[in-house]
């Protein structure tokens, strides 16, 4: 039998007893084994072995006697715990499937920071020395098992350091980003081993799980394996290895909201320990902990751990990882602004490479990238093509958000990218997938760009987010857009951007519409408010050093820009013109129709198409109101009913649009003259009773996403994800961005700092001797070392399990619903009233025959009722005049009496209302505000027949013409 690669498919279990252990006769046990198996359960997972794993010979050099030398890890089974950790099976499995919902993943990290109260001894100290007396930076020894892991040829190498391999580094930065300097007594280990960085690989991460961090993580290390096994490259292969001109670096937002499986997936590798960090250094708090290590280990979004094996052309080389924990969570730029100002300051890298968590690159997608900076020296960004993780056989395009955000990823990669990078100017680089020259976003660009740090507000003053007006805030909500204009823009220089086709990557997209919605809303406003800048700021184009070509170019995409700006903005009212006006087309009989109403007949299609119009309207007003007052994970189910009533009317809009052109056609609108010359061929093709009009608008719509996809030659998204974005385009309008308008007050990217590191102890300094400040801290020995490595391992490669997210609605929410839903009813009630009385398309189903016999039947009753009720709400009818205790009949008849108090308040009521008649067969006319009874008109009571008029002070004079004001 073969020597097992690291890539085959083995379960995580079987994966993890391959990877760190010698072949094992008897066979990985797995969760649920019987009680036979007992005896191997009861094994520690690290186990002695004379030689290393990869046959060579290896002295630990933190360990004197030959009782604790050649650890490997090996899987018993997940119930194998060493002390102190005596946890049971069923305990670990829960921990698992815990997540930071309940709280219970956050408190057992918390009770590994730090040394336990019931040790089973009493461990050594050692004195570590801060650098220039205030910087914390020691190295911790990595487990046994990790070390051995290295292949002997990079850790028997001349050019290799002795503790990159076998000691993480830690530092605790208690400084801001930008005094991060040599001169402040910061430095990494790239550095301090005088190594050029060419290439700068960054992941940020927010909270994402262990799954979505290894596929990150495990595809940027293949992507580095791809760069070191060019054999024909002469930059890669001269000036040293070229691992060695690689750093990966991982920046995570926040103690808190960070997945602890996720620590426990980089302790797995050594790049990460527990019980190591510092809350504070003498008082000054740790604002970011830093990690170094240099680790050939992988673990895959299964689980699987992935090792060296002997002569595998597959393995992975070393890779030099800096992991930069930051204690708050202070938002997405402040990662970058440690990434720019911090690292990058130190390590001067060429290119810059931006990954969010969760976004896998392709095959040589990162040699793409960078292959497009070296052959081009003006290029200042770069991106490369996003699509949506479809899952194992494309099942995730069944989920219509799904494939409606992929089919939308693949139209921009195939229509807007290619074209912006014909210009030199990408509008936008995704932050989840592009890269930077890092000497041509020095200066301004990063300048401007980190003024949507909240870090910086107080130092920055008014030109701090807290200065900034809410149009700048949104702004900076499209970051990335920012950088992009301000590195064309860069006067003096000519960097431009480019659309990179070959470098292809995966990201996870929103699968619920609340995700959905939260996450456009910050890119609508965004991208919206990015606009309008980078269109107001156009004339610092004119300071840049570009050529009379490009900048030609530049204007044309700015007219272009604008125009778009329009279109977006007056978007809401084209949809609904479009769905109307089509309707009305096809579905009222008319003369362009031949007097044939479809797709239900002359009578019921009008009616039909009434009652999906009044919903179109109804639905829409609904997102408003939803959207000034709820959230939506509080009102799931009225999104999701909203997201579905706009797509079953976009199905309806597209059946009539598609039966309007195919009646055309076959109506002889393809009645083209080819035979007198293109004059006369172009004149009947554009003719208004020719169909080229509307051979022009099918394929402007529709036409063009087809052809330039096969063009393209990517045409499966057609098959697979268009239909999901036809029937979604009116909810992109009617939903996101009313919900995103709706919310333009709303600049928050997430919840600000937290106190959950309390739990992390504190360094405290001592005067030696020489006057150098040192800490005093516990000196484990590798046995323990590699003992506590056990659970972690065990906690890293358990199988993930979906967190059970709180579906219970909040009593805040619960409040929203019902405000909601008051008022809803309210204004529905009201408008339906309405509707009934004064609708043609009501009163031609079911009310009258005569549409004014018909309106007037209607609002007969309510006159006499409105001024039945009309005292209860005045002055007279709350008991403050004379007639207050008075029925309104009475009130009434006393008016009839002159010279009454309430005959003087109702003196201008005309008889015929005291009688309680009807007013239908009145006619009324008015002139300067007054409207008089003419001759003839019957009002029902004694004066019929007489010209009536009430001025006052007069009786019920029947010869004399009555005003009513």
């Amino acid at each position: 039998m073969g020597t097992p690669t690291p890539y085959s498919a083995h379960s995580p279990q079987q994966s993890r007893s391959s990877f760190y252990s010698q072949p094992s006769p008897s066979p990985t046990p797995t969760y649920g084994r019987d009680d036979a198996e007992d005896h191997e359960q009861q094994q520690t997972l690290l186990q002695r072995s004379l030689a290393s794993p990869n046959g060579s010979s290896y002295d630990d050099p933190n360990i004197s006697t030959d009782s604790l030398r050649r650890y490997t890890l090996h899987d018993p089974g997940i119930t194998a715990f060493a002390p102190p950790y005596q946890e049971s099976e069923a305990a670990d499995v829960r921990s698992a499937r815990m997540s930071d919902y309940s709280g219970i993943e956050m408190d057992a990290w918390q009770r590994r920071q730090g040394v336990k109260s019931s040790a089973l001894r009493r461990y050594g100290t050692r004195k570590i020395n801060l650098v220039q007396g205030s910087v914390l930076s020691v190295d911790y020894p990595v487990p046994s098992a990790i070390q051995n892991a290295i292949q002997s040829e990079y850790r028997d190498a001349e050019e290799a350091f002795h503790e990159e391999f076998t000691h993480m580094r830690y530092t605790a930065a208690t400084c801001d980003p930008d005094e991060f300097t040599l001169r402040n007594g910061y430095n990494l280990r790239p550095a301090m081993y005088n190594r050029h960085t060419e290439l700068l690989i960054a992941i940020t991460y927010y909270n994402e799980d262990k799954v979505l961090t290894a596929r990150t993580l495990h595809g940027v290390m293949q992507n580095v394996r791809d760069i070191v096994n060019l054999k024909k490259s002469e930059f890669w292969n001269k000036g040293g290895p070229a691992w060695q001109k690689i750093v990966v670096c991982l920046v995570f937002d926040g103690i808190e909201p960070c997945d602890k499986n996720t620590l426990d997936l980089l302790a797995t590798i050594g790049v990460y320990q527990d019980g190591v960090m510092k809350k504070d250094v003498d008082g000054r708090e740790t604002v970011a902990h830093i990690f170094e290590y240099t680790t050939q280990l992988s673990v895959t979004a299964t689980q699987q751990l992935v090792r060296p094996q002997p002569n595998d052309p597959r393995n992975l080389p070393p890779v030099q990882m800096i992991f930069c924990l930051k204690q708050k969570n202070s938002k997405k730029i402040n990662s970058h602004r440690w990434l720019f100002n911090a690292f990058s300051r130190i390590l001067n890298p060429e290119i810059c490479i931006l990954l969010d968590a969760g976004t896998k690159p392709g095959s040589k997608s990162l040699l793409a990238l960078w292959e497009a900076f070296y052959n081009d020296k003006t290029l200042g960004g770069a991106c490369g093509e996003i699509h949506a993780m479809l899952g194992r056989g494309w099942r995730n395009v069944l989920n219509p958000l799904v494939a409606a955000q992929n089919f939308e990823y693949k139209i921009s990669n195939i229509l807007d990218k290619p074209l912006e990078s014909a210009f030199g100017y990408v509008s936008v680089l995704p932050g989840a997938f592009s890269a930077y020259r890092y000497r041509a976003i020095m200066g301004r660009p990063l300048e401007q760009y980190f003024h949507g740090d909240h870090t910086l507000s107080k130092r920055l003053g008014k030109k701090g987010i807290e200065g900034m007006n809410i149009f700048k805030k949104n702004m900076f909500l499209a970051e990335d857009r920012i950088l992009c204009f301000e590195l064309v823009a860069k006067a003096g220089f000519k960097w431009h951007l480019t659309y990179v086709k070959a470098s292809k990557g995966e990201t996870d997209v929103p699968e619920a519409a609340p995700e959905y919605i939260s996450q456009r809303r910050r890119w609508l406003n965004g991208s919206f408010a990015a606009s309008l800048y980078s269109i107001m700021h156009f004339g610092r184009i004119y300071k840049s050093g570009h050529s009379l070509v490009r900048m030609f170019f530049l204007h044309i995409q700015m007219i272009y820009n604008c125009c778009q700006l329009i279109m977006t903005w007056f978007s809401l009212a084209s949809y609904w013109l479009t769905t109307s006006v089509i309707m009305d087309l096809v579905g009222t009989p008319s003369s362009h129709n031949k007097n044939k109403a479809w797709p239900f007949g002359n009578d019921a299609s009008p009616i039909v198409n009434f009652f999906v119009k009044y919903g179109y309207l109804l639905v829409l007003m609904l997102q408003f109101v939803l959207a000034l007052g709820n959230r939506p994970k509080g009102t799931k189910f009225a999104y999701t009913m909203s997201f579905l009533w706009f797509s079953l009317v976009q199905f309806y809009v597209l059946i009539l649009s598609f039966y309007l052109v195919a009646n055309a056609f076959m109506g002889g609108m393809m009645d083209f003259n080819f035979d007198q010359g293109v004059g006369h061929f172009l004149s009947s093709f554009f003719s208004s009773s020719g169909g080229g009009i509307v051979l022009i608008a099918l394929v402007s719509t529709y036409g063009i996403y087809i052809v330039a996809s096969i063009l393209y030659m990517d045409p499966w998204h057609i098959l697979t994800s268009s239909w999901a974005y036809f029937l979604g385009m009116t909810t992109s309008i009617n939903i996101l961005m009313v919900y995103a308008f709706c919310n333009w007050h709303d600049v928050s990217w997430g919840t600000k700092g937290s106190d959950k590191a309390d739990a992390l102890p504190s360094a405290q300094t001592k005067k030696a001797d020489d006057k150098n400040n040192f800490i005093e801290e516990v000196d484990k020995p590798q046995a323990d070392i590699d003992s506590q490595f056990e659970a972690t391992v065990k906690r890293a490669l358990a199988p993930y399990q979906e967190p059970e997210e709180d579906s219970t609605i909040s009593m805040d929410d619960s409040y929203r619903n019902f405000r909601t839903n008051l008022v809803l009813f309210w204004i529905l009630s009201n408008l339906l009233v309405s509707l009934l009385i004064t609708s043609d398309g009501i009163r031609k189903m079911c009310l009258t025959k005569t549409s004014d016999n018909g309106k007037d039947r209607n609002i007969s009753p309510v006159i006499p009722m409105s001024l039945a009720l009309a005292p209860a709400h005045s002055p007279v009818g709350n008991g403050d005049t004379a007639g207050g205790d008075q029925s309104p009949t009475e009130r009434l008849a006393s008016a009839e009496k002159p010279g009454s108090v309430d005959g003087e308040a109702h003196e201008n009521i005309p008889r015929a209302i005291y009688n309680h008649q009807v007013l239908d067969e009145a006619s009324v006319s008015g002139s300067d505000g007054w409207f008089k009874l003419e001759e003839g008109q019957g009002m029902g009571g004694p004066q019929d027949g007489v010209d009536a008029k009430t001025d006052g002070d007069d009786s019920q004079d029947g010869g004399e013409e009555r005003d009513i004001r």
